[in-house]
């Protein structure tokens, strides 16, 4: 099929383009980019006029929950909520149950999606066996099977010599070994982040050194392996500072950061009246920590934002501050947060924000898309700048609800997203 998005602004930074023009996409590829194309017979049309008409966005570190805890989320809910929140791709973690730590259950995973999918889903297979740190997942077989890196996110390696064998035999393959960087004998039974404000509110604290430790010794076995590590969620200053050193020197290093990093603090928690929605690992940061992730947004050291999609059900986190999990969901608040509180002050520019949503992902893991280059993917997200959103997680597509973002006021919201060039149904 030959299907034309008309008269948007198509802002492609992998192309260095940000103007008014037509997108002309045909049998799954972009074919023509162009003011005023001529539109073919049984062409189907898309009038984009006043919007943004991106690459697609791809969020590289969700959590589906299937297999396992369907009841959370499922393949099928969760690209929903990406295709809601103007996501074409996700990349989905390992802890399920049972693990994603061999083919079958990657295999799983892919099927889900081709029946049931909004978006396309890119497992991201386990680390070790059972995600226990003790010895190395079936990685050829889950690479085979499609997973794109690995990573036992939800926890560490902690275990140096097996972070050391992940980097070196994931070099065969060419995928990210994807690390949750946290010492857990320094971040122990800490539920928010150590300073100021954990003190203030006689909550443990988990401190900025147990992620910086981490990182710390992963660049060591990087440099000494020459394998392609990526860091999951960066939440501190000093974490930031080695990844960027690490990037001078040449290391094949990756990292990105979540919205809610970027927007909130420690002092949320008090805010919130230690709402278990403010209740997430890495845990929110101090001002100095965040201010030092913005900069990283804005001289290019952090590849992408990702949500960081954690969905719990309503009555597990109906629970006290220390004893609720960790996690929030983050599909559908994404794009928008990032376009009212980053782009419209004028921190970031609408490309940069585009490249950190799309471009960056898709080279930190080597996934198709983030172009709309001729012959590309015809993947495409579609966005409105001045249309308002009121936050409102009764009307989730989403299983579950926790968010901190309950009645934020925004503008800029997605309006749709076309895969393989044909609109995504119902988002």
């Amino acid at each position: 099929m030959t299907s034309l998005i008309r008269g948007g602004r198509i802002v492609d930074p992998s192309q260095d383009l940000d103007g008014v023009q037509d997108l002309m996409m045909e049998d799954g590829a972009v074919v023509a980019i162009g003011e005023s194309l001529e539109i073919p017979d049984d062409c189907e049309v898309f009038d984009a006029a006043g919007m943004v008409v991106s690459p697609g966005l791809i969020d590289i570190h969700v959590h589906l929950r299937e297999p396992g805890h369907e009841y959370k989320e499922t393949v099928a809910s969760g690209t929903r909520a990406a295709a809601s929140g103007g996501f074409t791709a996700v990349a989905c973690m390992a802890n399920t149950l049972p693990v994603n730590d061999c083919r079958s259950v990657t295999e799983h995973i892919l099927r889900e999606a081709e029946n049931h999918g909004r978006a396309r889903v890119y497992p991201i297979g386990s680390v070790s066996r059972g995600m226990e740190g003790k010895s190395l997942s079936a990685i050829g077989d889950m690479v085979a099977a499609g997973a794109v890196a690995i990573s036992d996110d939800g926890l560490p390696v902690s275990n140096s010599e097996l972070m050391r064998r992940a980097l070196l035999y994931t070099r065969h393959y060419g995928i990210r070994v994807i690390q949750h960087a946290e010492d857990l004998d320094l971040s122990g039974d800490g539920v928010m982040h150590e300073g100021q404000w954990s003190t203030r509110l006689g909550l443990p604290g988990i401190p900025g050194s147990a992620e910086d430790v981490m990182v710390a010794r992963d660049l060591i076995l990087a440099a000494d392996t020459l394998g392609k590590y990526h860091v999951a969620h960066l939440s501190t200053a000093r974490s930031l500072q080695l990844v960027r050193e690490a990037k001078a020197r040449g290391l094949d290093v990756t990292c990105e950061v979540t919205p809610h990093h970027l927007l909130l603090t420690d002092e949320e928690v008090s805010k919130s009246g230690f709402s278990t929605d403010c209740k997430m690992k890495p845990p929110l940061r101090s001002v100095a920590d965040r201010d030092a992730l913005i900069e990283g947004l804005i001289d290019g050291t952090i590849d992408a934002i990702a949500s960081d999609h954690a969905p719990h059900h309503p009555d597990e986190k109906d629970e006290s501050f220390s004893c609720a999990p960790f996690g929030i969901v983050g599909l559908e608040t994404t794009l928008s947060l990032c376009l009212d509180r980053l782009v419209r002050p004028g921190i970031l520019s609408l490309s940069r924000l585009v490249d950190l949503l799309s471009w960056g992902p898709a080279r930190a893991l080597g996934l198709p898309g983030g172009t709309l280059a001729v012959g590309s993917l015809a993947d495409v997200s579609v966005f409105d700048l001045d249309a308002t959103l009121t936050i409102d997680r009764h009307t989730f597509v989403s299983r579950s609800r926790n968010t901190p973002f309950a009645g934020w006021q925004l503008q800029g919201r997605a309006v749709a997203t076309f895969l393989g060039g044909e609109q995504v149904e119902a988002i």
